[in-house]
Parts: C-alpha cells; sequence; structure tokens
C-alpha cells in the first residue's frame, strides 16, 4: 500500500488554492483542511462581536475571547468538502464575504490568533495522508510536508477571478475595490511579523495566470503522484 504524504500548498490570495486542494484530496483519498476557512471564521467571530469595525481594531479583546471560539469541519458528501463550522454554526457562506475578505489578513496577523490555529491543524494533519492549503503550511505548520506548492498569478487575473466568483454569488461589488482588497491582502500577509507569506525554500513555484482549472488541476496531479512515487521508491 502506497505510504501517505503530506501535501502543502501555499500561495497569494484567490489563487485557487482550495479549488485544487479539494480537488486533489478527494482524487486521492486524502483529508482536505481549509485553513484560510479557520482565519475567516475567526474574524467573522470577532466581527459580530464588533471588535473588527471600520475603524475599530480591538487586539485585546480578540485575545481575551479566543477560547470562546470552537471550529471544526463537517464535511458534505454531495460538495465534497468541508463546510466551516463556528461554534456549532455553518458560516460556510457568511465567511466568504467581502466585509470579512477585508478583515482577515489584520486578524490574521495576531500571534496568538496563528499560534492556536496552527496547533489546530498540526493535529489535523498529524496522520498524513492531508492536503492543506494557506499562506505558512509549507514554512510553519508543516515544514516537513513531502509536497511542497506555492501558488501565486498576476494581481488583476487573481482579481478577476475574485469579482466573477463574487458577481456570479449574487454580490453587489466593484472590480477596483474588489483589485485594491486583494493588492491589500497580499502587502499585509507578506509585511507581517508573525509567519509571513513566503515561499519555502523547497517549494514549487506554480503560476497558474494563464491556466484554466483542468489544466491546473492536471499538472498539480501529477507534481503530487510523481512525489508519492518518488518518497514509495525510498
Amino acid at each position: 500500500m502506497d505510504k501517505k504524504i503530506t501535501i502543502a500548498i501555499d500561495g497569494f490570495s484567490s489563487t485557487g488554492k482550495s479549488t485544487v486542494a479539494r480537488r486533489l484530496a478527494r482524487e486521492l483519498g486524502y483529508v482536505y483542511v481549509d485553513t484560510g476557512a479557520m482565519y475567516r471564521a475567526v474574524t467573522l467571530y470577532m466581527m459580530r462581536k464588533v471588535f473588527v469595525s471600520e475603524g475599530n481594531f480591538d487586539k485585546e479583546a480578540i485575545v481575551r475571547h479566543l477560547p470562546f471560539i470552537s471550529l471544526h469541519f463537517e464535511f458534505d458528501e454531495e460538495l465534497g468538502y468541508g463546510h466551516m463550522y463556528l461554534n456549532d454554526e455553518n458560516v460556510e457562506e457568511e465567511i466568504r464575504y467581502m466585509e470579512v475578505s477585508q478583515n482577515v489578513s489584520k486578524v490574521s496577523a495576531i500571534p496568538e490568533v496563528r499560534k492556536m490555529l496552527v496547533e489546530q491543524q498540526q493535529e489535523m494533519g498529524k496522520n498524513k495522508g492531508v492536503v492543506m492549503d494557506g499562506r505558512d503550511i509549507g514554512t510553519v505548520v508543516f515544514p516537513d510536508a513531502e509536497l511542497k506548492i506555492f501558488m501565486t498569478a498576476s494581481t488583476e487575473k487573481r482579481a478577476q477571478r475574485r469579482y466573477d466568483e463574487l458577481k456570479g454569488r449574487g454580490d453587489e461589488v466593484d472590480f477596483q475595490e474588489v483589485l485594491q482588497n486583494v493588492k491589500d491582502r497580499d502587502y499585509m500577509d507578506s509585511t507581517r511579523e508573525d509567519s509571513p507569506l513566503r515561499k519555502a525554500d523547497d517549494a514549487i513555484e506554480f503560476d497558474n495566470s494563464s491556466m484554466d482549472l483542468e489544466e491546473q488541476f492536471k499538472k498539480v496531479l501529477k507534481l503530487v503522484k510523481d512525489r508519492i512515487e518518488e518518497v514509495n521508491a525510498q
């Protein structure tokens, strides 16, 4: 029987990390963990408490309320991936709203938030056979992952994908606002002090600017299968 590996997919926002990671997990029979959903759920909780709002960011209150947050995924057979639950409430749809996107990088930069979620993520993936995507999976969560992929695409291409996704869901959004949000998140994710977004030294850089979903999935799947073969040959 093939040895299972840990697959870490990092990269900038709106590069399609989650879409590819979900499909990979289904194809391989692995567990999929959307770490971005975890950070978004914490952000949503803090926004509901009004610790995070326009012109207000109460870091001390955020840290104080972390013990009151419980997160878990529940697998949806029909969709083929897990929904994010915040204190037993399905928030999968709400965490994707633009307002959450505008605040998640600020909340994610808090060391206490990262520490709590990294520990949970490491527990989820301790038995291998996991596909995990985020910003610091290959550098912090699983630095020894057998395969690390760093996904990237042009800023404009990522903004267009995000805009199309939001419009397709019926959200009223402005492209320039989405583009600015992508730029702001890139800056905040890359410059935060704790676990900044960066490509791990041993990660494979994967630019999908000019690829459709099917093409990028096939290329990533080949990388995965080649790596599994290498691990099993050792």
